[in-house]
């Protein structure tokens, strides 16, 4: 039994019972194996559900970075498109992944920022767009995965109509995507002219 072997059972034990009910005990049990023997891996729950966000996160941190000549809009889409994915991919994934901390993926959080400013986004407009971006995901995903809990496959009242939750998702990413093009093409516009060479 290694760390990733924990790892890979404790996302399976989520996606079978939910976060509420993730337990060392329940995990050990799964392993075949005496509860302390996981602290020789993990000292605390807290750290083992860091381990599991963080592995969680790897179809979005794996995704290829963006390249100079990229247009920034369409990466800017995609690129939360793609976290979006990663969070629905696991039961419960959004309040997993929320309240972690990024400490593996800070250079490629750098690179995608570098990349934005090269594109033309003010470095303070990036960082606050893709901050937004990422807390509306997150409380998307959270509501869209509460309301799978909640209904417990049950159908709605007939005057209640369903929730289309990628239309919805896609009309407020456009908006983020709205107001930060117009911080750019202000900045830009505002922006002093270039000395003659």
């Amino acid at each position: 039994m290694n760390r990733e072997t924990v790892v890979t059972e404790a996302l399976e034990l989520l996606d079978e019972v939910g976060l509420e009910t993730v337990s060392t005990r329940r995990l050990a049990k799964r392993l075949g194996v005496e509860q302390p023997s996981l602290y020789y891996h993990f000292r605390t729950k807290k750290d083992l559900l860091s381990a599991m966000a963080a592995a969680a996160m790897a179809p979005h941190a794996n995704a290829p970075l963006p390249s100079l000549g990229d247009d920034w809009r369409a990466w800017f889409l995609e690129n939360t498109r793609s976290f979006r994915r990663t969070l629905l991919m696991r039961r419960d994934g959004a309040r997993l992944h929320a309240g972690s901390t990024p400490t593996g993926d800070l250079d490629r959080i750098r690179r995608k920022m570098s990349f934005l400013v090269t594109s033309g986004v003010p470095e303070r407009e990036a960082q606050m767009a893709m901050l937004a971006a990422s807390r509306y995901t997150v409380g998307c995903v959270l509501e869209e995965q509460a309301d799978v809990d909640q209904q417990g496959g049950e159908d709605l009242p007939d005057d209640v109509p369903a929730l289309d939750q990628e239309a919805a998702f896609e009309a407020g990413l456009a908006l983020i995507l709205d107001g930060l093009e117009q911080h750019t093409v202000t900045a830009g516009a505002t922006a002093p002219p270039e000395p003659a060479h």
